[in-house]
């Protein structure tokens, strides 16, 4: 049975992969696939989620706040429960164990900041507390886990906290931690927006694109995405639509011995 964690030093003694997720659902819309073929080839996988702490039960909330609440069906004094209970579904459906950060999700760390989807998803503001945190937490996995291979985001749709996350495990890569950095997906899916993201970071020369065959975990894939009850209308509007989308972008990712594939991005 997998196993929850809330501190680093809990947490079991080995692990052969690490996925870095700024929220409580990123690495399973991405990587899920991957994810249960690592555990079915008997390999231990963490999932880290980053902004996993709950804002104080009665706010106050931005109106932006407000409305992603509204979005996702949930009280607000119960979101981020409600999301963790949802999260750890998903990766029980998978196998893989998860470590849940104390750290606040853009909407409850900056409220006056990140006020609406533009600021969301524009630049993370001078002075956001989120990447020095993370730092602090992924040096001590580095260190407790310095033979594991690290997955982040590789921040396509520019949301925020997806920035954060990759610029503070970019800082690693050049340290020499081994780190692969995946596609956000459903980001991923709009025109353009793999392509403009990589311009950002210096052009797509710089990685070693790899695709991962998820033919036999596809299934498995979908089933954990079905998962995030709150999350499902607010990104694809129902299940059939969730299943056809993940089917269609795996499928178009093309792997060299397969139908269905993932996308990692190795930096070279």
């Amino acid at each position: 049975m997998p196993s929850h964690y809330t501190r680093i030093e809990d947490l079991a003694p080995h692990y052969d992969h690490i996925y870095l997720s700024p929220h409580l659902d990123d690495a399973v819309l991405s990587c899920a696939g991957s994810i249960a073929n690592f555990i079915a080839a008997h390999q231990s996988v963490l999932v880290v989620t980053v902004c996993a702490g709950s804002p104080p039960a009665n706010g106050p909330f931005s109106p932006f706040a407000q409305h992603q609440h509204h979005q996702w069906r949930l009280p607000p004094d119960q979101a981020v429960q409600q999301r963790i209970l949802e999260d750890i579904a998903a990766l029980e459906t998978l196998g893989a164990d998860c470590l849940l950060l104390d750290l606040l999700d853009a909407i409850y760390r900056i409220p006056a900041a990140y006020h609406d989807e533009s600021s969301l998803f524009g630049l993370v503001v001078p002075g956001d507390p989120l990447g020095p945190a993370l730092r602090a937490q992924m040096a001590a996995l580095v260190a407790r886990y310095p033979n594991a291979i690290f997955y982040a985001p590789l921040a396509v749709g520019m949301h925020v906290d997806h920035q954060a996350t990759y610029t503070v495990a970019a800082e690693f890569v050049r340290g020499g931690v081994n780190i692969a950095f995946y596609e956000d997906f459903p980001y991923v899916t709009v025109n353009g927006a793999l392509e403009r993201r990589l311009a950002q970071l210096g052009g797509a020369e710089l990685f070693l694109p790899v695709v991962i065959t998820i033919d036999a975990t596809l299934p498995r894939k979908i089933s954990a995405i079905e998962s995030y009850t709150s999350q499902i209308i607010a990104l694809f509007g129902d299940l059939p639509t969730m299943a056809a989308r993940v089917t269609a972008y795996a499928e178009g990712l093309r792997p060299d011995a397969g139908t269905y594939g993932e996308r990692i991005w190795m930096p070279r």
